[in-house]
């Protein structure tokens, strides 16, 4: 049984901007045919960083979704959550009209916020003789991390619970968790939540360059993430944004939404270790797991796929290994393991979000995305990673885990939805 009487929380839609597919539908599309979106990066030249190439959204047209003129005031990350959400909504099918807009939130994390307008601002500063009166009035609303949810609440006038999470790659995971605690306590029906991230530009490669974390497989950028793998090097940075719908059960049914799940529990910790490293033997990891699947009401034997981190770090991937195995024991080698950043890379606070929505779609259709690039087992990495091919599966249970700098640990439980 879950730990409290709380109402079920589901999930009822949800969008996605991803360097695989700019909708629900090309998201999972491309997950499940294991597409890569490693590719040169388009956005700046890269030619004298050790990283050229990276997992860049594709294809973007904002007025798709957003005023052009109101787009021209947003940072890209603002751009990908507004058109996320309005991907989100549609899919939930709702009419805010209809609904209470004081009991319904917003809660949208970004792990750095709009890094492309400070790059472009301080340009305007330092390229035009330094002077104060060259940057923009609206630089300081588009920079901060909170505008996305602002904005999401404006465009519908939604009046409930509204802020950003920072808590750097666990970031939308805790967007999420922070939404399901409203729904549970009584102080929302619904909240539109998740995570975006538009830091593929100068200082974001150049800052991940300078600590050694990102791969520099310059020459096949589709095959540089590889999770699991031995010959691993570090990960791909990507961009976008992840929106889910969640509301409780009650107030879904009541408006006759479909279902794609339940969100059933969370497990949220820190490992209190190092700033960039993991603890020894994913520490952290086996905490939030664990807490994750009792939150839920559930042994570890009920769940049947972990969407992993997997960051294709030397670090991350041993010790994420290690923690399924600690949690699980004989049942970690019946459980199916996949990283969905071998394709999309990693969206850094927008990685929690989408890989919340491939975890929940994982559970309505039946199947689990692979982990691509995986050629070569690396000994410490010894579990069934659904290497390069989606496979087909029941799923009872599911967790997503997202790790992030600062030791913050996430680990967020789904369940198939029985009504």
């Amino acid at each position: 049984m879950p730990r409290y009487n709380f109402p079920k929380v589901v999930v009822t839609g949800m969008g996605a901007v991803t360097p695989i597919g700019n909708s629900l539908s090309e998201y999972w599309n491309g997950l499940i045919e294991g597409r890569s979106g490693g590719a040169p990066i388009t956005k700046f030249d890269a030619s004298d960083f050790r990283t050229q190439f990276a997992c860049e959204v594709k294809n973007y047209d904002p007025t798709l979704h957003i005023n052009a003129k109101e787009a021209q005031r947003m940072d890209l990350f603002t751009q990908y959550a507004l058109s996320s959400a309005t991907m989100a909504v549609e899919d939930a099918n709702i009419n805010f009209d209809e609904l209470d807009k004081e009991r319904i939130g917003v809660i949208i994390g970004s792990g750095i916020g709009g890094m492309w307008t400070y790059h472009h601002q301080q340009q305007n500063l330092y390229e035009r003789g330094g002077k104060p009166d060259r940057i923009s009035p609206f630089f300081v609303p588009m920079l901060i991390s909170d505008i996305a949810a602002g904005h999401v609440a404006i465009k519908w006038g939604l009046k409930g619970p509204n802020y950003a999470t920072v808590s750097a790659c666990a970031t939308s995971s805790h967007s999420l968790a922070d939404a399901l605690m409203i729904l549970q306590r009584g102080d929302a029906d619904m909240i539109i939540a998740g995570g975006s991230e538009a830091v593929v530009c100068p200082m974001g490669v150049g800052g991940f360059n300078a600590m050694k974390a990102l791969s520099t497989r310059n020459e096949e950028p589709s095959k540089a993430s590889r999770p699991f793998d031995i010959d691993r090097d570090g990960f791909v940075i990507g961009e976008g944004a992840g929106i889910l719908i969640l509301e409780t059960e009650e107030h879904a049914k009541k408006r006759g939404a479909k279902i794609y799940c339940e969100f059933a529990g969370i497990g949220l910790t820190d490992d209190a270790f190092h700033i960039t490293q993991p603890a020894p033997g994913g520490e952290g990891a086996v905490r939030s797991m664990s807490l994750a699947i009792k939150d839920a009401g559930l042994n570890p034997e009920d769940i049947d796929y972990i969407n992993a981190h997997g960051t294709s770090t030397p670090f991350n991937d041993r010790n994420e290994s290690s923690a399924i195995r600690t949690v699980f024991g004989d049942h970690a080698y019946n459980l199916a393991v996949s990283s969905t950043k071998s394709m999309t890379g990693h969206l850094l606070g927008a990685a929690g979000a989408i890989e919340a929505i491939a975890t929940a779609m994982a559970i309505h259709k039946s199947k689990i995305p692979p982990t691509i690039n995986y050629q070569t087992p690396d000994p410490d990495c010894d579990l069934n990673y659904v290497p390069n091919k989606a496979i087909d599966k029941e799923i009872r249970a599911a967790i997503s885990n997202t790790f992030g700098f600062g030791g913050h640990n996430a680990s967020l439980c789904f369940k198939a939805y029985k009504g």
